[in-house]
């Protein structure tokens, strides 16, 4: 399954693919309201183009519909971001087992390469922005459990709304560095082949990001 290298084969994917990147990367804001009509024009295509865009972004969790509002942007809050993150650590957790089970050494090797190539920039920068696809630690380990359902439930349901809070509050300032290094320990513990401590670490790992983007999120309000 090879999530992030979908083409945009037909003007539904282009919009879809747009729009999504925009509510990600908080340039459409959280809670915005969504008008087909106005999205149809920036886009240049129908509004039943833009209609099935909306609906395929309700099934990734970050657009939703209210009665008499419409779609509109999830918006994020610390209520959301802690019912999401128990989620995440739990199913994130379970998928560092079994990719220390399942991962191959070629993808392993690949992993810590991916590391070893983010490691200047991390220390020159407090900012660790991750690429989606291929470029993403969790994303990697994620494929790497094996567990059809898992990847499913992740990578189509919960992924893109966990990119949400990530990029827009939670890649930059003094927990780079930390989050960092528990990617390193999460990697050594996979090429161990140890799936408790894997586990472990990793659910250690989002307790920790949750703390660090709650904390923004609290500041902000």
């Amino acid at each position: 399954m090879d999530f992030f290298q979908e083409q945009a084969v037909t003007s539904s994917d282009k919009a879809f693919f747009r729009l999504r990147k925009e509510i990600v990367e908080g340039v459409i804001p959280s809670g915005t309201k969504l008008s087909e009509t106005e999205l149809s024009t920036k886009y240049q295509v129908s509004r039943a183009v833009v209609r099935e865009a909306i609906n395929r972004l309700e099934a990734c969790n970050i657009v939703e519909r209210k009665a008499n509002i419409g779609a509109r942007v999830v918006s994020l809050s610390p209520e959301g971001l802690i019912e999401l993150y128990q989620v995440r650590e739990s199913l994130e957790g379970m998928a560092a087992r079994l990719a220390a089970q399942h991962m191959t050494a070629q993808e392993i090797t690949e992993l810590n390469a991916l590391l070893n190539s983010q490691s200047d920039e991390v220390k020159n920068a407090e900012l660790y922005y991750q690429e989606a696809g291929d470029l993403d630690f969790h994303y990697r380990i994620i494929l790497g459990s094996k567990n059809s359902h898992l990847i499913s439930m992740l990578v189509n349901g919960l992924y893109h709304l966990v990119r949400m809070y990530r990029v827009q509050l939670g890649m930059a300032g003094p927990r780079v560095t930390s989050a960092f290094d528990e990617h390193r320990h999460i990697v050594q513990a996979i090429s161990n082949r140890d799936p408790e401590l894997a586990e472990m670490l990793m659910r250690r790992h989002i307790t920790y990001s949750k703390n660090n983007i709650e904390a923004k999120l609290q500041n902000s309000l």
